[in-house]
């Protein structure tokens, strides 16, 4: 299975990470929900190293809870007490080096030892409450971190069209077809190399009752949102590097 999916590379915007994938997970009952903003909003929280990417001059921030399970070590079972947990990351898209990627605002999760095995690797991971359930197609999601900040996301979401893998060139293919992330760490920036099977994804409708997750004030996104749906997508990581 692993040796089909790293066959698989014609998709791929950016070469496939040197050396061998280190770890591996399933994402399952995806969620983006990509808001396009001002370039000028997004713009001070980028830090340096890195460069906003936009689309048509607009850049965008996406808001993704999901869940995660079969999650372990290359060559070894699934880790216990951390094999199944929720996520929540907010990403905003950027550039380094030419390289397309994602830039990781926050990254919440539902299990503390999660959390603290991320941040062993120096990945800023917070706990936070959180749930989801299924009821009637729909999909309930709750997330409240833990702390002062608080950030909150509360709504619901079903899928809302047939399968589809996104077309060249399109906005949906700018979205999801990205494959490094960073985060910050100090003056440095930790990157992951990512790896999967090209998205095939479904049209998604969703109806949020609260959310508090960005580091501007929502009233900035005015406008609204793309919805994907992904029912699952097993992905392959390689280790983190610290760049300048």
């Amino acid at each position: 299975m692993y040796k089909q999916i790293v066959e698989q590379t014609d998709h791929r915007t950016t070469p496939i990470p040197d050396g061998p994938w280190v770890m591996t997970q399933r994402w399952e009952h995806l969620l983006f929900l990509h808001f396009p903003l001002n370039k000028e909003t997004m713009g001070p929280y980028i830090p340096e190293g890195l460069t906003l990417d936009t689309y048509e001059g607009e850049a965008w921030i996406t808001i993704l809870p999901f869940v995660i399970s079969d999650m372990h070590i290359r060559n070894l079972p699934p880790l216990p007490f951390v094999n199944n947990y929720l996520e929540l990351n907010v990403r905003t898209y950027v550039k380094r080096n030419g390289v397309s990627g994602l830039y990781f605002l926050s990254l919440d999760a539902s299990k503390i030892l999660a959390v603290m095995g991320a941040r062993l690797t120096t990945l800023p991971y917070y706990y936070a409450r959180m749930s989801m359930f299924e009821q009637d197609g729909q999909y309930h999601f709750y997330s409240q971190r833990k702390g002062k900040t608080g950030s909150l996301l509360q709504g619901s979401y079903r899928p809302h069209s047939g399968f589809y893998v996104p077309k060249d060139i399109s906005l949906d293919q700018w979205l999801l077809e990205r494959y490094y992330a960073w985060s910050s760490l100090g003056s440095l920036l930790v990157e992951v190399g990512i790896h999967h099977t090209k998205w095939e994804v479904q049209k998604a409708q969703a109806e949020i009752q609260a959310y508090n997750l960005t580091p501007f004030p929502v009233q900035e996104m005015t406008k609204p949102p793309l919805l994907h749906y992904v029912r699952s997508k097993r992905v392959l990581l390689w280790a983190l590097n610290l760049v300048k």
